[in-house]
């Protein structure tokens, strides 16, 4: 099951969007050095999980940064 979906992360406010992004990269972060330590993850694919959601973030960021897809085309194709 995904963390996020991409519907989901194109109705989040910017500021929303930021502080999600945050947490999820500390989580991401956080997984990895217990992995780097030797220590084991309870769920392995969760870093998988993440790192897919951080780029879904990512992109609709970037999207709405060049313009490509705004609030009202959103609103639009629906």
């Amino acid at each position: 099951m995904p963390i996020i979906r991409i519907k989901d992360v194109r109705n989040l406010s910017a500021e929303d969007r930021t502080a999600r992004l945050e947490e999820m990269r500390t989580e991401l972060v956080r997984l990895k050095t217990m992995i780097r330590a030797g220590g084991t993850v309870e769920n392995p694919a969760r870093i998988r999980q993440l790192r897919k959601a951080i780029a879904k973030i990512l992109t609709v960021q970037h999207e709405e940064k060049l313009g490509i897809r705004t609030k009202t085309e959103r609103k639009k194709t629906k």
